[in-house]
């Protein structure tokens, strides 16, 4: 199964706060965002717009910058085969190490 982009966000949202040792209340109440919301976007049941975004990273004190870093080392496919012998294989994620074939 391919790794959506609101769960890689939200993973590593949840990472960040957890090596702070914070609370979701905690970052909730920084974030000025409803603690059952922040849960949501960390368990990637939500898309947090850029502001809320923002406003988590600012609580954090964290680069959103540097968590789009991590999140796109996340989401980046691992390989390709070159299409000339008519299959390329990506893997879809680092996180699941799914795979997924398509004919070219």
């Amino acid at each position: 199964m391919t790794l959506l982009l609101r769960e890689a966000i939200g993973d590593q949202l949840r990472r960040v706060r957890t090596d702070q040792g914070r609370t979701l209340r905690e970052v909730s109440t920084d974030a000025r965002v409803s603690l059952g919301y922040l849960s949501e976007v960390e368990r990637g049941q939500k898309e947090a717009s850029s502001e809320l975004l923002a406003s988590i990273c600012v609580a954090l004190e964290v680069e959103i910058g540097d968590v789009l870093r991590d999140v796109a080392g996340v989401m980046t496919p691992v390989s390709m085969v070159s299409p000339s012998d008519g299959v390329v294989e990506v893997i879809a994620s680092q996180a699941d190490g799914a795979a997924a074939l398509a004919a070219a």
